[in-house]
């Protein structure tokens, strides 16, 4: 009689297709090769924002392929971080790296009249990339967690919100050119790096199971926390545009590029980060003194 090991059954479980989460996935899996592959198709995605684009579409693809290969196989629990709070913060990071580029897309790379092949495979892509962004924020939605439940913090209004702040903080990075020099720009850029690496660390923290080695409750952290940024990004929101522009309009010529351009975008980026703070204050204030009895 042999004395060989018994391999194990791999175990499948279906639900991870067919429940509306799973759907949502499957869609979203769909439509972001969908818009890749035509927009790959035409050649039509050179430069920054057609890299940005296909880069989106390309990670969101392959990331989402991997999470619906992990749960149909039951292999999630082997990884050393905490899985909801992972799915829940990549969902909300993939409706916003998709709604980004269903905007950037035909905004900056389809141009002219739309009566040739190339620019009907452009549409379709940008469609398709529209209904992407829908299958993210569908998954969003189904995972946000109830109110009063915080088993999973990145899947809370306030975690989310987390998640909101940080790429926001990306896109205010990409946008940044000429700001030395001037002590208030430079209180900016010092405002949205500081914001940025607290809220960084908060969703790593919460992903890799970290949290139980930080010495004081998390909510009240996230309060004081959110104070201060809310205060500084107040700063930001005055300082950035009173020194950009200075009172000055928009320069004739102003191309793709241009530095008066990017100021204004980083301006209303300010303004949203701002807002997303107040929101993250709100809300955090309202789980740690207004937490309904058991």
């Amino acid at each position: 009689m042999g004395s060989g090991r018994t391999m194990p059954a791999v175990s499948t479980n279906l639900r991870a297709l067919t429940s509306w989460v799973g759907i949502a996935r499957l869609s979203a899996v769909v439509l972001s090769c969908l818009a890749f592959s035509l927009v790959a198709s035409t050649g039509e995605f050179r430069g920054s924002y057609g890299t940005w684009c296909m880069f989106s579409w390309c990670f969101c693809f392959i990331v989402t392929l991997l999470v619906l290969l992990l749960e149909l196989l039951e292999l999630y629990p082997l990884l050393p971080l905490s899985w909801d709070d992972f799915t829940a913060a990549f969902s909300m990071l993939a409706a916003l790296m998709v709604f980004t580029s269903s905007v950037v897309y035909p905004a900056t790379l389809i141009k002219g009249s739309c009566n040739s092949s190339k620019c009907a495979r452009q549409a379709v892509g940008t469609t398709a990339s529209c209904l992407c962004f829908l299958a993210y924020a569908v998954e969003v939605s189904l995972t946000r967690a109830k109110p009063g439940d915080i088993s999973s913090f990145l899947s809370t209004v306030p975690g989310l919100l987390k998640v909101f702040e940080a790429f926001v903080a990306c896109l205010i990075f990409s946008l940044l050119n000429e700001y030395s020099g001037e002590p208030g720009l430079m209180w900016c850029v010092a405002v949205y790096s500081i914001c940025f690496i607290f809220t960084l660390l908060i969703i790593i923290f919460t992903i890799g199971r970290c949290l139980t080695y930080i010495p004081c409750s998390l909510e009240k952290v996230l309060v004081g926390y959110n104070f201060l940024a809310l205060l500084m990004y107040l700063t930001a929101t005055i300082l950035w545009p009173l020194y950009s522009f200075r009172g000055q309009g928009r320069p004739n010529p102003c191309n793709q590029g241009c530095s008066w351009d990017k100021h204004l975008g980083i301006t209303f980026l300010t303004i949203f980060n701002l807002i997303a703070y107040l929101v993250d204050l709100v809300y955090s204030t309202r789980m740690v003194f207004f937490r309904a009895p058991p």
